[in-house]
């Protein structure tokens, strides 16, 4: 696959193509500063779990998927399709997310 470009939109944008794979699209309303710093929680998160699972830590590998899964609300990619939710509730959904995600790097 090649990363430079981006992935294959279905024709009402709200999917992607990967290797053939239907997935959800993230939320285009959200903003791109917001949306990178989702993504860079995302992939932290994942990284958690890839550690977790090697170290056979069930804790906190279920930790790390929270997160994970968080992350994917917050972008719009899980819950309630966003192409359903007013612009408030979107607004909404990835703040909230963010403040979240935000505080457990805090803590």
């Amino acid at each position: 696959m090649n990363t430079d470009q981006p992935p294959e939109r279905t024709p009402d944008g709200r999917h992607v193509v990967i290797r053939g794979r239907k997935w959800r699209a993230t939320d285009p309303s959200v903003p791109e500063e917001t949306a990178a710093r989702l993504r860079r929680h995302l992939m932290a998160a994942r990284r958690a779990v890839h550690s977790a699972t090697t170290a056979d830590d069930e804790q906190a590998e279920r930790a790390a998927r929270s997160r994970v899964n968080r992350a994917k609300i917050a972008l719009g990619e899980r819950g309630a399709p966003w192409w359903e939710q007013s612009d408030e509730e979107r607004r909404h959904r990835w703040e909230e997310g963010l403040t979240s995600l935000d505080a457990e790097d805090d803590a």
